[in-house]
């Protein structure tokens, strides 16, 4: 069985990406890992983790109701950069697939694709796949 980690945020690429990923789990029967890492600092205000605990339930509870029952979740607070967590939870799950979000950039961005998605392209030890937030006024 394969496993698709997925990098996890509260925006339309968290989205996007969580979206794709569970398609694909269905699609191939894979196992997912799903992870938000918080480096700290802001990060900790108390908003902000009632928001990442109430978002774990309501995508444990889309999995479960769309019969996907091999996954976890993963709330990391380890004082890393999100890119070392997701490539880290990567090899330590052997995983076979990365999933994360991007949104759409200038020319400039373009060619640097976003610092994050561009560390976790770099330094994965399997497959990335970026699948972009759709931009209606594009």
């Amino acid at each position: 069985m394969s496993t698709i980690v997925v990098g996890f945020v509260l925006t339309g690429e968290g989205k996007v990406a969580l979206d794709w990923a569970i398609a694909e789990a269905k699609r191939s029967d894979a196992r997912l890992v799903i992870i938000h890492s918080a480096r700290g600092g802001d990060h900790d205000k108390d908003e902000d983790v009632i928001a990442y605990r109430e978002a774990g339930e309501r995508i444990e509870q889309r999995l479960r109701d769309e019969g996907i029952s091999n996954f976890r979740l993963a709330g990391l607070v380890l004082g890393n950069k999100p890119v070392e967590d997701i490539v880290d939870v990567a090899r330590s799950e052997a995983a076979d697939l990365i999933v994360i979000g991007v949104r759409r950039r200038s020319s400039l961005g373009k060619l640097i694709l976003g610092s994050n998605a561009q560390a976790i392209i770099m330094e994965a030890p399997c497959p990335v796949v970026t699948v972009r937030v759709h931009d209606p006024a594009v």
